[in-house]
């Protein structure tokens, strides 16, 4: 991805510090977006490869500080050429007590996630470019969870995000069609199970007994499938939802 530029949100989180450090790896020039300037920038700094890289302030559920953002991350790097949505601000509420405004507020990463697409495919049409956008959306977009992983131990997987995460990947598909003639292409990058450090620890072994591969995925095997969606390798990949989940979907 040498000469390209990639603007990705929740950069420093636990999957998006390995997906950025994947396209610094590969040569891209990264713009780090987050709510954090400060936090910003110290992630971009730590990321590998000759660079630069930058920071910028960037809430994707503030359609101005998005704004804001986008441009800075502009006039920072000269160009985008590719925009991974990554970042997700949620609420740990499950199906028993999410409120109305808990469940609303969710949901408006999606909207987030649109506006910055669209900014990213004006920025490329102006410039008569190609352009990638690579939305994150995740196994649970397709199918339900098993209530018997959580029972007992932590809070169901929130409702709202499985609505959340629906919806950006049939988004993908509505853009990507409307956006062909326009040489930019939208693809969805699903994981499947990946937790973190935090994570139950009973919870876990639970959803290793509903996998295939009878484990959980590490945040390095996202690489590959990201770079794929967002670099020239995937010129002809568009409208699509490539899961990474260990064979989970499988059955």
């Amino acid at each position: 991805m040498t000469g390209q530029s990639v603007l990705i949100t929740g950069a420093s989180g636990f999957l998006g510090g390995a997906m950025s450090r994947a396209l610094a790896e590969a040569g891209a020039t990264v713009v780090v977006g987050s709510r954090d300037a400060l936090k910003a920038q110290r992630v971009a700094e730590a990321l590998p490869g000759d660079g630069p890289h930058y920071g910028v302030e960037l809430n994707h559920l503030d359609e101005e500080s998005l704004n804001k953002g986008f441009d800075a991350a502009v006039k920072a790097a000269g160009t985008i050429d590719v925009l991974v949505n990554n970042g997700q601000q949620g609420h740990a509420m499950d199906l028993t007590d999410v409120t109305a405004e808990a469940f609303s507020q969710d949901l408006q990463n999606a909207t987030g996630y649109f506006l910055l697409a669209r900014k990213l495919r004006d920025h490329v049409v102006s410039r008569q470019t190609p352009g990638s956008i690579v939305m994150i959306g995740s196994m649970y977009g397709v199918v339900g969870s098993y209530p018997d992983a959580y029972k007992d131990v932590c809070v169901a997987s929130p409702v709202q995000y499985h609505a959340l995460k629906g919806g950006i990947i049939h988004m993908t598909r509505h853009l990507a069609v409307y956006w062909a003639k326009d040489n930019v292409r939208v693809n969805c990058l699903s994981p499947g199970p990946f937790p973190s450090q935090k994570a139950h620890p009973e919870m876990v072994e639970r959803l290793k007994q509903k996998s295939p591969m009878a484990r959980m995925g590490q945040p390095e095997e996202l690489k590959g499938p990201l770079l794929l969606l967002a670099s020239r390798a995937g010129s002809y990949i568009t409208g699509q939802n490539l899961l990474v989940d260990g064979g989970w979907t499988a059955w």
